[in-house]
């Protein structure tokens, strides 16, 4: 074996001109050069850095500088791939919105905006307090009356209808009203109509004379009255000559008793015709016309109570100023004897709310009655009573 020729080179050999070469353009040239310009470079070009110099077997110098290069290159963060955003669709231009709606008007009927009689009655949206609410109807009074005579042994046409004995009642005494509504229905023959309301109510109404000065007697209730009624309301806007205006029509169907037994019972059933008219806030008319539904003679209480009492009633009303009220009613038997009544009144207005068209309803009222039908038991005999006392109106 020849060790000469084998190991006559030393090992430090200087590097070839093609490898000098190699070197100083690798740091110009990518690792993925070496592969392809390396014979003996067995990776792909597609192959990752590190297994482009790992394949640079022949070359020690070559392989190590082409590591160190890739290391290099992986401190360098990678440059973001641009990212490519969809195209968003422009939305729709859209107009500006335009409130227009404003709050409903309050139902109210309280509501001084309109008139008194559209509150009585609620006779409009406005002015509708809806259903089953509980209402004024009469005044609700307490009052003292002094009369020019007094019915101490009532009497009747019917047979078995006369008190047996008379009783010392006095001329004096107090005198209770009650009276209490509610809507039971509207809106009936209105519907195409929505700014009206037509309306069913129910109403109870009851007065009591107290011998509230008699001692001697147990201070007893002289009498009560009782009277139940059933109310249909239709609104109406009728113009009338002067500035009046016709503002509702109604029915009613109307019973009246004492609740008494014999001999004192009275009572009557009568079926109603009814309007109302008003001058601006002043002036109010209203009228009732109505027709007494016939009895058995022989159960009738009281046959000649229409010719007494009367078959129509027109009741007048001047609100001076919002303080005062002046008042009329007139009662009429429709024929020729001219029988029925008159009631005068005025009401004074006490305390208020606080706030404009409202009060507390309170009033100091003094009356003045003449002629029949004071009470049902004394709707044949005439007499003329003073009223003095207070009323609670409108609630």
């Amino acid at each position: 074996m020849n060790f000469t020729s084998r190991f006559s080179a030393p090992a430090w050999r200087p590097i070839s001109a093609a490898t000098t070469a190699f070197v100083l353009g690798f740091a110009a040239t990518p690792p993925a050069a070496f592969a392809r310009s390396n014979a003996e470079a067995t990776a792909s070009p597609e192959a990752p850095g590190w297994q482009q110099c790992s394949a640079l077997r022949s070359d020690s110098v070559a392989r190590l500088q082409c590591f160190d290069q890739w290391a290099a290159q992986q401190a360098e963060p990678d440059a973001p791939e641009p990212s490519v955003q969809k195209a968003q669709p422009t939305p729709p231009a859209t107009a500006p919105v335009v409130i227009t709606m404003t709050a409903p008007p309050a139902h109210n009927c309280k509501n001084p905006r309109f008139s008194e009689l559209s509150r009585f009655w609620e006779l409009e949206a406005g002015s509708d307090c809806g259903t089953f609410g509980i209402r004024g109807y009469q005044p609700i009074s307490l009052s003292w009356i002094g009369s020019d005579s007094v019915n101490t042994q009532p009497t009747s046409p019917s047979p078995g209808h006369t008190a047996a004995s008379a009783l010392p009642f006095g001329t004096n005494e107090m005198r209770i009203g009650l009276s209490i509504r509610t809507k039971i229905a509207q809106g009936l023959l209105t519907q195409n109509e929505p700014s009206k309301r037509d309306s069913i109510w129910f109403a109870y109404s009851q007065q009591s004379n107290w011998q509230l000065f008699s001692g001697d007697l147990s201070r007893p209730f002289r009498t009560t009255d009782h009277e139940p009624e059933l109310i249909y309301i239709y609104p109406l806007e009728a113009e009338l000559p002067w500035g009046w205006q016709l503002r509702y029509a109604g029915l009613s169907l109307n019973h009246q008793s004492n609740g008494q037994p014999l001999p004192l019972s009275r009572s009557w059933n009568r079926t109603m015709l009814m309007a109302g008219m008003e001058k601006g806030q002043q002036f109010h008319l209203l009228g009732k016309l109505w027709y007494r539904q016939s009895e058995n003679p022989d159960d009738d209480d009281n046959p000649d109570i229409s010719d007494l009492i009367g078959r129509a009633e027109l009741s007048g009303y001047w609100n001076v100023n919002p303080d005062h009220t002046l008042g009329v009613t007139l009662r009429h038997s429709l024929r020729a004897d001219s029988n029925g009544s008159v009631r005068l009144e005025w009401l004074r207005k006490l305390g208020d709310s606080g706030f404009a068209g409202n009060n507390s309803g309170l009033r100091l009222h003094t009356q003045l009655f003449s002629g029949y039908g004071d009470s049902l038991v004394d709707y044949n005999r005439r007499r003329t009573v003073l009223s003095v006392g207070l009323s609670l109106v409108d609630w």
